[in-house]
């Protein structure tokens, strides 16, 4: 029997937890200083068993997933060290930054047990244990970064455990992780605020930025939209690769400053194709920190009772609608109604059926 803690079950340690309980011979406990959430995880059956006790989880552990905010990480690996944790215990945790708290695990050295930096770079919207699922991190990457002195047996078993998650497992340097998701998704989460807080200020003045605001600057800037507090830790823990890239970012920026003071028409046009060859290299379905979203775009009839026909029929043909949104504004978007979906085949047949039953033009 392998038992396994998990520190933290909200949206990512629930989702473990769900994972982990169908998985033979495994026992999941789970922890929280929060006695209500202590209660909530049991009646939800995210995990076997739960307990307030930080000390009768880690000892009773074969396996221990820190899944509490970057900030917090290393006070918990100080706790850990203090109790007898079991002999071979693997300790793990799944913030978004890797280095501090690989080298703490280093600094406070283990004996009995071995520390693996962990990150699934998958997410949702939404947040909590209400939000976990056992399907949150299929198809995403899950990032181990082990020290140093790690033996290779440890890291495997990891692997293994980590396999039912169905997620693909790579191994990467806590260093080069750093630097690699700093600039694809710790920078975009800064930019994306800012601008956001840029067309704010806007619209103090006149409310038309607000209510024109619609299609592209809402799906730039969705990432704008995520938990502060998550966001201030990583991002503060992250400082010394953030601040590189920023400097790096006003470069980019001072670009486009000097092609529009010259009026240079095709150095803008380079920029665009350039950013436009790049981006058509991306993997389209591979989950990231955020789930994608598929939208179609439905040029609907102003008819009473449209909109919840469409709703049904896409219900009666089991066909999960993720969000719908009435469109204000057409600048970016080539119809009135958005209809969002988890997966690309979705909105294909979503597409193919309204097309077909209210010959509306998506």
């Amino acid at each position: 029997m392998t038992t396994i803690s998990i520190f933290g079950v909200g949206l990512i340690g629930g989702s473990l937890a769900l994972c982990f309980k169908d998985k033979p011979d495994t026992r999941v406990i789970g922890h929280s200083n929060n006695p209500i959430s202590v209660d909530n995880m049991l009646k939800r059956r995210i995990v076997d068993e739960a307990t307030t006790s930080m000390q009768e989880a880690a000892e009773a552990a074969d396996v221990i997933f820190l899944c509490v905010p970057v900030g917090a990480l290393e006070e918990y690996l100080v706790r850990l060290k203090q109790f007898s944790l079991r002999k071979g215990c693997i300790i793990t945790d799944v913030g978004s930054t890797k280095l501090s708290v690989v080298e703490c695990a280093e600094k406070l050295g283990f004996e009995d047990a071995f520390f693996i930096g962990g990150h699934p770079m998958a997410g949702s919207e939404r947040s909590g244990m209400e939000a976990a699922s056992a399907h949150l991190f299929e198809n995403a990457f899950y990032v181990l970064t082990p020290g140093t002195n790690t033996p290779p047996t440890e890291i495997d078993r990891l692997a293994n455990l980590l396999a039912w998650t169905r997620a693909q497992i790579i191994r990467v340097d806590a260093r080069e992780h750093d630097d690699i998701v700093g600039a694809i998704s710790h920078l975009p989460h800064i930019i994306a605020v800012a601008l956001v807080n840029q067309i704010r200020s806007y619209n103090e003045s006149n409310e038309l930025y607000k209510n024109l605001a619609a299609g592209g600057f809402r799906d730039i800037t969705r990432i704008g939209s995520s938990d502060p507090s998550i966001w201030r830790d990583i991002l503060v823990n992250n400082r010394t690769v953030l601040l590189k890239l920023l400097d790096d970012w006003d470069r980019q920026i001072s670009t486009f400053r000097e092609l529009l003071i010259n009026e240079d028409g095709e150095g803008i046009q380079r920029q665009f194709e350039t950013s436009r060859d790049f981006r058509r290299q991306l993997p389209d379905r591979r989950k990231g920190m955020l789930s994608p979203l598929y939208d179609i775009y439905a040029d609907i009839p102003d008819h009473p009772g449209m909109i919840g026909q469409i709703a049904t029929l896409l219900g009666k043909h089991r066909l999960n609608l993720s969000n719908l949104e009435i469109i204000e504004s057409r600048l970016d978007v080539p119809g009135v109604l958005r209809l969002s979906f988890r997966d690309q085949e979705t909105a294909e047949r979503a597409s193919a059926l309204l097309s077909e039953q209210f010959s509306i033009h998506v």
